[in-house]
């Protein structure tokens, strides 16, 4: 049986690229593959947040309440300034970005050297621009109470309507406490440190400041949260069975827990891509100042990297719209 030989003009002109399907080499098709899929990966988190907030669309926490820290600015409301800079921050390191890729095309060592430092620079910062973020939403600023169906009460001012932490308040009662553990506690209740203020220190202290009202994580048709009056708020207070400071998996002094779970997991992803991008990026840094691409004749590699690096920054784009903006 005589097998047909293969035209080898035909081999050569498969998608109308021979050897590079689309006029692209195998890295960059693999690069763009990989994209594709992760994209697929971060818009399915996406529309799960979507759904989610809608289904809790009163009691979602407000975005300009939550992030207000600015580094070395304590005490000052400075709500989304911070997340303003850190996305202007990544946005520029893509523009850098871009400048590194186009100065691998005119096969020049020095200005993709320093593109790509300037690029690694505005990585570094934005990584640890995130952890220093992540520090402050899970310590917390001004702690709540949580009641048994998990509903978060805030405290504010009844004159002022700011809020108001619990350590401005709290009475001093002297008392043993201790964690709960499965040996001498409530063995579906587990502890991995105790509050700054028991529930009845917060509570006497409550009681015996008249100015404070309680404010609840439900909204009104404003999209402002609800304010009790003085003889709603004496009522509502003993509704709660737990002190509430920051934010974690579990309890969230912000708001609706939900609204963590989703900040850790989808912050967190997109937080491990740009970590990952900064350390290829100064792989791709060092190989540059060896001269490893200009033996090779072309700086290719780069303009794969970057591909990731835009990306990362393009998500980034929407997790901030739909975190910090929506």
């Amino acid at each position: 049986m005589e097998v047909a030989a293969t035209n080898p003009s035909e081999e050569t002109n498969v998608w109308g690229g021979g050897n590079k399907p689309l006029n692209a080499s195998y890295g960059k098709m693999m690069m763009w593959f990989f994209i594709v899929s992760d994209a697929l990966t971060f818009t399915g988190f996406l529309v799960a947040y979507g759904f989610s907030r809608f289904k809790n669309i009163d009691s979602w926490p407000i975005a300009d309440e939550v992030f207000t820290h600015f580094p070395f600015l304590h005490g000052i409301d400075a709500p989304m300034y911070y997340v303003a800079l850190m996305t202007f921050i990544l946005i520029f390191s893509s523009v850098t970005m871009v400048m590194a890729v186009d100065a691998g095309h005119h096969m020049n060592k020095a200005k993709v050297t320093f593109y790509m430092l300037l690029t690694i620079i505005g990585g570094a910062i934005f990584v640890g621009s995130q952890a220093w973020e992540w520090k402050n939403f899970i310590k917390g600023e001004y702690g709540a109470l949580e009641t048994r169906g998990g509903q978060i009460l805030q405290f504010v001012d009844g004159d002022t309507g700011k809020r108001v932490a619990l350590d401005a308040f709290a009475a001093s009662i002297a008392t043993d406490r201790s964690t709960h553990e499965s040996s001498n506690g409530i063995w579906f209740v587990g502890e991995f440190s105790l509050p700054t203020y028991s529930l009845d220190e917060v509570k006497a202290g409550f009681t015996a400041n008249e100015n404070l009202v309680i404010r609840g994580e439900k909204l009104n048709a404003k999209g402002q949260k609800i304010v009790l009056s003085r003889e709603e708020s004496l009522v509502k207070i003993n509704d709660a069975v737990d002190v509430v400071e920051g934010a974690n998996l579990i309890h969230n002094e912000y708001g609706n827990r939900l609204f963590a779970d989703f900040f850790f997991f989808i912050t967190g992803f997109h937080g491990f891509h740009v970590l990952s991008g900064v350390v290829i990026n100064i792989i791709i840094f060092f190989n540059v100042i060896r001269g490893t691409y200009e033996e090779r004749g072309h700086y290719e590699m780069v303009e794969k990297v970057g591909l990731y690096w835009h990306f990362v920054d393009l998500v980034w784009v929407f997790v901030f719209t739909f975190f910090y903006l929506v």
